[in-house]
């Protein structure tokens, strides 16, 4: 199959396919006549994990090191290892909720200052604390 029909069967951009392929983690069954990249039904399963992985946050490093792994030592449960880089995403994950945690309360504490002026109230206005406003239309 072509990398069109890959990214139309696993609904992943070819944009997003080239960038794996050019990571190591698929590789092409070789080219057409017309030098299209060619895959066979096993980058379908390996696109599938990829990209199941990357929606639980692992980037494309992360799945390269585990696929590494995986393929070298095949003797080790790839588990253990799993298991590890799924606690440095959760981390991640925790910091980005933090920080937008810290976004909310920032929005929180700018609409209850300006309550006034976001609402149009009469004598509330944004132009009042702008020096340059308040000097062009003195």
């Amino acid at each position: 199959m072509t990398i069109g029909t890959l990214s139309r069967r696993t609904g992943v951009p070819v944009k997003h396919l080239r960038e794996y392929e050019d990571a190591g983690l698929i590789y092409t069954a070789g080219r057409s006549e017309g030098n299209y990249r060619l895959f066979d039904d096993e980058a379908l399963w390996c696109v599938g994990v990829i990209k199941t992985l990357r929606g639980l946050g692992l980037t494309l490093a992360e799945i390269g090191e585990l696929t590494s792994v995986y393929l070298r030592d095949a003797g080790e449960p790839i588990g253990p290892r799993l298991a590890g880089v799924l606690r440095v995403a959760r981390t991640r994950a925790e910091a980005r909720i933090a920080e937008t945690q810290r976004l909310l309360q920032r929005l929180d504490e700018f609409e209850a200052t300006y309550a006034a002026e976001l609402a149009g109230q009469a004598g509330a206005d944004f132009r009042d604390q702008d020096p340059r406003f308040r000097r062009l239309h003195a």
